[in-house]
This record gives structure tokens, C-alpha cells and sequence, in this order.
């Protein structure tokens, strides 16, 4: 049995790109950014950035697409990919892309859409607690 079970709680890099399949099923894209304090060599404390590629499908596509902007907090559940590619240049690059199943968007609950309507449902307002013990770190 295998396992791939990504969750990212970071900040939209930029705004959703929403565009449709041949059948008509709804794709959005978008980059999320995680941070972290690391010591380097020196003992200085540096900021580490992460990238993530995001894809969402179906009704969660759209919903994303119309209701999130880049620098959004969002919490991400999905299955993470290494993809390979060459730039434009000729290197060889990779990405980290995540196949999302889930996602939540976090904000305050007065968070309004401009016509008026709230952003979140109940359940999209906070990423529920994950509680995790040593059992539960693979490594």
C-alpha cells in the first residue's frame, strides 16, 4: 500500500487562472507559498519560501477561481507531484505540484465578496486542527 497526502497552508502567489477542459470540466491554477525561519551557517536567522503549483477541478475550481486573489491565506489538501520540465532557456528545472482534493480558505468571518455575500461557508472558515503524534511521522 502507498500513500500521498500533501496539506499547505500558505499564501496565493498570484490570482486563480479558471479554464474549462474540452468536456467542459472547470480547471484552476494558482501558486501558494509556504514560509519558514531557518539558522544558516552564520547563526542568522533567514526566511525560507517554498513554491507549490496548485490544481483544483470541478465546482472547487470555480469556487476558487471566484472568491480567491493573490496574498489570500489558504489551506490546501491534495497529492503532491515532482514534474520535470525544460525552460525556455534549455535547463532543466522541477516544480512541486499539488493535485488538490480540498482546499479551505482561511480568513476572518468578515470577510465580504463585493455583492455582499460572505466569502466562507461555516466549514471554510478555519482549516480544522490536525493533531499529529510521533506514530504519525513516517520517518
Amino acid at each position: 500500500m502507498s500513500f500521498n497526502k500533501m496539506i499547505i497552508v500558505g499564501n496565493l502567489g498570484r490570482d486563480p487562472e479558471l479554464r474549462y477542459t474540452p468536456q467542459g470540466t472547470p480547471v484552476c491554477s494558482f501558486t501558494v507559498a509556504t514560509n519558514e525561519k531557518r539558522k544558516d551557517r552564520a547563526g542568522e536567522m533567514q526566511d525560507v519560501t517554498t513554491w507549490f503549483r496548485v490544481t483544483l477541478w470541478g465546482r472547487q475550481a470555480e469556487t476558487a477561481s471566484q472568491y480567491l486573489t493573490k496574498g489570500r491565506p489558504v489551506y490546501i489538501e491534495g497529492r503532491l507531484r515532482l514534474e520535470e520540465y525544460t525552460d525556455k532557456d534549455g535547463n532543466k528545472r522541477q516544480s512541486l505540484e499539488v493535485n488538490a482534493s480540498d482546499i479551505h480558505f482561511i480568513g476572518g468571518r468578515g470577510d465580504e465578496h463585493p455583492s455582499g455575500a460572505a466569502k466562507n461557508s461555516p466549514a471554510e472558515q478555519q482549516p480544522r486542527e490536525v493533531e499529529l503524534s510521533d506514530d504519525d511521522i513516517p520517518f
